[in-house]
């Protein structure tokens, strides 16, 4: 459905900005009405990340007058793939001045806000409160949720993009004319269900195509154009190159912008989304060890089967030297093929997969089974540092 546009237009455009802008000045539904609208926009980016790179680049591009960029993170090699904000000179610079840094040299009329500390239920409606429309960038269910909280209960619309592998989605979750996140998603996946794109992997320009939805979604609500994605769920698959659209309806019973709303302030995320679960937090509980205890207990010999509980293409990259490769999916159907006689310490890439896999062990018997905090990661950067990270 067409909606009214979201900002007032600026007073006027200079003659530097109607140069600049002008291949948009000529599209009847933009025009001038349209593009002093963008210039008076303040516009906020969460995360300058795999979809904040793309959305950043454009927005500025674009004219948006003012953009916030919020990151606490920093440029790691491993992002170059992707996140195409950052270059090789950036590695090691905090995410939030490597993009202000691009979004200047694109347009150097955007005035352009940092916040740099980690969003959450303590800042997030007071960095909010400053903006017309949120984007979001992030890759984990904890912020997404924040950021839709955040949004719902201070009106506001907000721009989301979801990416992994080769699929994509995106939507425009604004209450007021719409459902919002939870309407979508009433309760986060299981822990460890969905994998993070740190270690499921993703398509890097599959970033760039949702990226650019997201700002086309945007300019569309700032101005007033079109019909944006609100009660719609854009479903993207690159493998196929195909787009279908979901309708998606408000949720009378959303505890959040139902009809008896519950939640009436933000609340611990990270709690409400949860990294492991709770059987893994208790197996994990006492049965954990570091890389440098797993390399003392190799050196004196000690008698374990060593698991790699993650899928062939990362065991391809890195590997702990002595280890057996079982999926974490597949290791249900092999629980009778292990020792009964020798420790189990299993690991992964960081360590959440391995804490899931050592309650399944539990369970199943093996009291004296292990896991390795921090997974093959931890090993390459602490113990056999020639190892690559990925």
């Amino acid at each position: 459905m067409a909606l009214p546009p979201l900002v007032e237009p600026a007073e006027a455009l200079t003659p530097q900005e109607i140069r600049r802008y002008s291949r948009h000045l000529i599209i009847p539904d933009v025009a001038m009405d349209g593009q002093k609208r963008l210039k008076n926009a303040k516009v906020l980016c969460v995360g300058a990340g795999g979809l904040g790179s793309p959305a950043l680049m454009y927005l500025a591009a674009a004219g948006v007058g003012t953009l916030g960029i919020v990151d606490f993170d920093v440029v790691d090699e491993s992002n170059l793939q992707r996140q195409v904000i950052h270059g090789q000179s950036d590695i090691g610079r905090p995410k939030a001045e490597s993009a202000r840094d691009s979004v200047r040299e694109i347009n150097p009329l955007v005035n352009v806000v940092l916040h740099t500390d980690r969003l959450d239920s303590s800042n997030a409606l007071e960095i909010f409160a400053g903006y017309d429309l949120i984007v979001d960038g992030t890759d984990n269910f904890a912020t997404r949720y924040l950021v839709n909280d955040a949004c719902v209960l201070l009106g506001k619309p907000y721009v989301w993009g979801s990416i992994y592998r080769f699929d994509g989605q995106a939507s425009v979750f604004w209450a007021e004319h719409g459902p919002c996140y939870r309407c979508l998603y009433p309760e986060p996946p299981p822990p460890g269900m969905v994998p993070s794109c740190a270690e499921g992997g993703v398509l890097g320009v599959l970033c760039a195509s949702v990226g650019s939805i997201q700002v086309t979604e945007a300019i569309k609500v700032l101005t007033g154009i079109g019909e944006p994605l609100v009660g719609r769920l854009m479903i993207y698959d690159a493998l196929e190159m195909t787009y279908r659209s979901v309708k998606v309806r408000k949720d009378p019973e959303c505890p959040l912008c139902g009809k008896n709303p519950t939640i009436s302030e933000l609340i611990d995320y990270e709690e409400f989304c949860g990294t492991v679960s709770d059987e893994a937090q208790q197996a994990a509980a006492g049965s954990t060890i570091t890389a440098a205890e797993l390399k003392a207990l190799m050196d004196a010999g000690e008698d374990f089967l060593l698991v790699d509980v993650r899928e062939p293409a990362e065991w391809e990259i890195v590997k702990i030297p002595g280890a057996v490769l079982i999926p974490k999916g597949d290791l249900p159907a092999k629980l009778a093929t292990l020792p009964q006689d020798k420790p189990i310490i299993a690991y992964c890439k960081t360590g959440v997969r391995s804490a899931e896999a050592l309650a399944l062990l539990k369970s199943a018997g093996f009291s004296d089974a292990k896991h390795v905090q921090g997974g093959v990661t931890a090993w390459a950067t602490q113990v056999d540092k020639g190892q690559p990270v990925y």
